[in-house]
C-alpha cells in the first residue's frame, strides 16, 4: 500500500498531468454520492464534525475523503482540519493509497481552476490577479501559469505580510509578481481574477471588469459568502463545476438568485459539459465569463488516482 505524506502527495500532483486527469474524469461520469456530515460529541469541548465525500469509478477504483474539524484544537496547539484520502481497488475492494487530504484538496481545487480557465479564459490572457493570501493562493497561480501564458501575478490581501509570503512562494516559478495596494486598480487590469477568501461581503465589482475578464470564483463556498457583486454575476457568462453543489453552497450563485438579478437557466454549463464538449466555453474575445467552484468528490478521486498511477509508471520506468 501506497503512503503519502504532504510534501510527498504534492510531489505526485504536478499541474499539466492533475489538469488532464481532471478533464478526463469530469468526462467520465463518476458516481458521485452526496457527502456525509456527522456531529460528534466531544466532552467538555465544542461539537466536532466529520465529513466524508466518496467518488467511485465502477470497476476501477473508489475513494472517500475524511475529515475531521476539532475546533478547539487551538488550546492544544493543533489545526482545527485534519484530512486523509483512502483510495482503493474497484474490483477487490483493497485499499491502495492513503494520501494526505489536505495538500490533495489544494492541487485539485487549483487544477479544477485551471481546468476551468482553459476552457474560459483568453488564450491570451497573462495578468492574473490573486485575491486571497491562503494555502490556495501559490497553488492558484501555478495553476492557471500551466494553461495560460501566465507573466504578470498581482497578489491582494488584507494582511501584507501574508500577500508578500504568497509573493515568495511564487518566486521559484520565475514570473513576476507584486503585491496589490488597490484592488479595483488591480481588477481594471486583470485578464484572470482569482478569488480564494471566505469573505461574506462582495470584493470584486462588476463595474471594474474589462471586456474579456475571465472571473475565477473557488473561496466563497457557503450561501452566507460572496466575492462578487451582483453586477459582476449579471455582466457575465456563469459556468460552475456541478449544478448541485454551486445551487447548494455558492454565495454568489445563490444570492443573486434569490434577489432576482439571474435564475439557475443562466448557468451556461457545468465542468463536465463543457469537458465533454456538450455546452460551448468562451465566445467572443470581449466575453466576461465567471466560474463558480465549490468543489466536487470527482476532483479528489482523479487527484488521488493521477497520483498512484503516475508513481507506478515512475517505478515501472526504473526497473
Amino acid at each position: 500500500m501506497l503512503m503519502l505524506d504532504e510534501a510527498e502527495t504534492r510531489n505526485a500532483l504536478p499541474f499539466a498531468g492533475l489538469i488532464d486527469a481532471l478533464d478526463l474524469m469530469f468526462r467520465s461520469n463518476p458516481e458521485t454520492p452526496k457527502r456525509h456530515h456527522h456531529a460528534m460529541n466531544v466532552p467538555g469541548e465544542a461539537e466536532a464534525t466529520l465529513l466524508l465525500m466518496p467518488a467511485w469509478v465502477p470497476g476501477r477504483y473508489f475513494g472517500v475523503k475524511m475529515v475531521s474539524v476539532f475546533p478547539d484544537n487551538s488550546k492544544r496547539g493543533l489545526p482545527a482540519i485534519f484530512g486523509s484520502y483512502l483510495l482503493s481497488s474497484g474490483t477487490t475492494g483493497e485499499l491502495l493509497a492513503i494520501l494526505d487530504g489536505g495538500e490533495l484538496t489544494a492541487r485539485r481545487t487549483a487544477a479544477a481552476s485551471a481546468l476551468a480557465s482553459r476552457y474560459l479564459s483568453r488564450k491570451d490572457s497573462s495578468t492574473m490577479l490573486v485575491v486571497g493570501t491562503g494555502r490556495l493562493s501559490v497553488n492558484l497561480i501555478e495553476a492557471h501559469a500551466a494553461v495560460r501564458p501566465i507573466s504578470q501575478v498581482l497578489v491582494w490581501g488584507r494582511d501584507k505580510a501574508k500577500a508578500q509570503a504568497v509573493r515568495d512562494g511564487v518566486a521559484p516559478l520565475g514570473l513576476s509578481v507584486s503585491i496589490a495596494d488597490d484592488l479595483e486598480a488591480a481588477a481594471r487590469r486583470a485578464d484572470i481574477i482569482s478569488c480564494c477568501t471566505l469573505s461574506e461581503q462582495p470584493l470584486i465589482e462588476g463595474a471594474w471588469l474589462k471586456p474579456g475578464t475571465h472571473l475565477d470564483l473557488i473561496g466563497a463556498f457557503k450561501p452566507t459568502m460572496r466575492e462578487c457583486d451582483d453586477e459582476a454575476v449579471r455582466r457575465s457568462r456563469i459556468y460552475v463545476d456541478t449544478r448541485a453543489g454551486a445551487l447548494a453552497e455558492g454565495g454568489d450563485i445563490i444570492q443573486p438568485i434569490r434577489a432576482g438579478v439571474i435564475s439557475s437557466d443562466d448557468i451556461v454549463a457545468e465542468l463536465a459539459e463543457l469537458a465533454a464538449g456538450a455546452a460551448n466555453g468562451r465566445g467572443s474575445g470581449s466575453d466576461i465569463t465567471l466560474f463558480k467552484s465549490v468543489g466536487a468528490s470527482l476532483e479528489d478521486l482523479a487527484g488521488a488516482i493521477f497520483a498512484l498511477e503516475q508513481i507506478g509508471r515512475k517505478a515501472s520506468e526504473e526497473i
